[in-house]
């Protein structure tokens, strides 16, 4: 799966209804064993841990030592924490335990069970077998009827009410992780760790304040264009370092789509994406060549100055930590796309003729 399945799939707010599977029955407590999420710390919190969300709430009566990420980022705030899930949801890049570099170290040797679960299909009788004590849904755009039917196997942790699907800022689903997990102090300190991180890697790169950029990707129809809209994840990270979308962009995903998600935009609305920095994701390297050979997209002074940065495939890192957004992934993409992105700002005004993009990898 990748951005534009995502686009397509994973953050669409509003999908078809899915027949939820009834109940299956918990297996008895008392044979329980604690699982490989047994903490490298202590949780310093006091059980039990009632946690409000968009479909009510969860009381966690004590510290959790078998963890399921439902999700698809989750795994990360949890290794962060220093605990180690029984079992992780696959999202995409074919990493070992759907586990990406930048929390490799966390992991260790561990070996969680990787649950590949499409969207909207949920194995709750897998889940319910590897009797979990929580459940972190947190990003999984899950339904109410699938976090009742999940709710019954383990205290389960669904969004805040607050926000869009796939649209709960990192420091938010961080904290609330850090308090079921009765770490909030510790949470608390990887979010000011991380913040002041980015705040440091802003300072040094005064050029991003006020430049603009754009993320797209191919959609199936030949001539249309998924939008990354500027209440995701990722997009809210680049405007920490003080990127911006351009304004005819963000009108046109609020013409064509969800203005919280995403949105398909034309051949026609090409133009909108002439950003200082213009990201692509694309499949193959035959999908970057079709649009670089595009007589509309070479007019672009992004595509002239060679102001793209593409990625192509599904497991590129930096891709995979931008996507993620993460606590663990942001350190990682602050090290590796900062370089990127001030190189293609730099070539602003800069046109070879004749040329087109050929930032990013």
């Amino acid at each position: 799966m990748h951005w534009r399945t995502l686009l397509l799939g994973l953050l669409v707010v509003a999908l078809s209804a899915c027949q939820t599977p009834s109940a299956a029955p918990r297996p008895s407590s008392a044979a329980r064993e604690p699982g490989p999420s047994a903490a490298a710390t202590t949780p310093t919190d006091a059980f039990p841990v009632t946690i409000t969300h968009k479909y009510g709430s969860s009381t966690i009566p004590a510290p959790p030592t078998r963890v399921i990420t439902l999700g698809y980022t989750e795994q990360d705030p949890v290794l962060a924490l220093g605990v180690i899930p029984i079992a992780v949801r696959d999202w995409f890049g074919d990493q070992p335990s759907a586990v990406w570099p930048w929390a490799r170290e966390q992991l260790g040797t561990a070996t969680p069970t990787v649950l590949r679960m499409p969207f909207g299909e949920l194995n709750f009788e897998q889940l319910a077998a590897l009797d979990p004590d929580l459940i972190i849904a947190t990003h999984a755009g899950i339904t109410a009827e699938e976090y009742a039917t999940l709710s019954q196997i383990a205290p389960t942790l669904a969004p805040g009410a607050e926000y869009a699907e796939f649209g709960m800022p990192w420091q938010e689903q961080t904290r609330v992780i850090g308090q079921a997990l009765g770490r909030s102090a510790q949470a608390e300190a990887l979010i000011a760790e991380v913040e002041q991180r980015i705040a440091t890697t802003r300072a040094a790169h005064p050029e991003f304040a006020g430049a603009t950029i754009a993320w797209a990707s191919p959609a199936d129809t030949p001539g249309q264009y998924w939008i990354v809209a500027p209440h995701t994840p990722p997009m809210r990270f680049l405007q920490t370092l003080g990127w911006h979308m351009p304004p005819a962009l963000v009108e046109a995903i609020n013409r064509a789509g969800d203005a919280e998600i995403r949105a398909q935009i034309g051949a026609e609305a090409l133009s909108t994406l002439d950003a200082d920095v213009l990201i692509w994701q694309v499949a193959t390297p035959e999908q970057r060549a079709t649009i670089e050979q595009d007589p509309l997209y070479q007019q672009l002074a992004v595509a002239r100055e060679q102001r793209a940065i593409f990625f192509v495939g599904w497991s590129d890192p930096i891709y995979g930590a931008l996507s993620f957004s993460t606590v663990l992934s942001l350190p990682y993409a602050l090290e590796q796309l900062t370089p990127q992105l001030a190189a293609a700002l730099a070539r602003k005004g800069n046109a070879t003729p004749g040329a087109t993009s050929t930032a990013g990898s």
